[in-house]
């Protein structure tokens, strides 16, 4: 292992971060409190983005509050949006932007701490109606790092690519020139 992949995990496991991965190799030791955390995010993500991906803005913004200085990274990319920002209007919106969808998630990574946890997801959404689109599956990739503000979790960072299928290089470039 190169020594700055080392130095990386050392310190890691020396701030107390926990890695949970079904194809990694283990890692620092594991906190059970983290791992009932960590397990208890997942699952609200995954119930959270199926219900958004059914219209019910609602059910999203209850199950994942966000963090007052949330940003967003969308998969259709452009400037990062905040949650300060995000308006009733704005929401109401997004809610009508998807319909009659279904999403499974399915875990890649996920990293914890007594105070910040991330999940790496692919979400897999099934005949989902995007923007006024046909209906169509939709796979994204998909960064999540939740914050604990006193005894609540927060969404704090979403960051999402519609990369799940990979392009070329060409294609890649491309999308760089605008």
């Amino acid at each position: 292992m190169p020594a700055s992949q080392h130095s990386l995990l050392a310190t890691a496991g020396a701030a107390g971060i926990t890695s949970l991965s079904t194809s990694a190799p283990a890692g620092p030791p594991k906190d059970p409190a983290v791992d009932h955390t960590v397990a208890e995010l997942v699952r609200l993500s995954e119930e959270a983005n199926n219900a958004l991906m059914q219209g019910d803005v609602d059910r999203y913004r209850a199950l994942v509050p966000l963090s007052d200085d949330f940003t967003l990274m969308s998969p259709f990319g452009g400037t990062p949006s905040r949650s300060a920002r995000l308006t009733d209007e704005e929401w109401a919106a997004i809610g009508r932007f998807f319909r009659n969808g279904m999403l499974k998630q399915e875990l890649v990574q996920a990293y914890g701490s007594a105070d910040m946890v991330v999940l790496v997801v692919m979400e897999h959404a099934r005949h989902v109606e995007v923007g006024g689109l046909p209906a169509q599956d939709w796979s994204l990739r998909v960064t999540l790092v939740y914050r604990r503000e006193g005894t609540k979790w927060r969404l704090t960072h979403r960051h999402a690519d519609s990369l799940a299928r990979g392009i070329t290089l060409e294609q890649a470039a491309a999308l760089a020139r605008g």
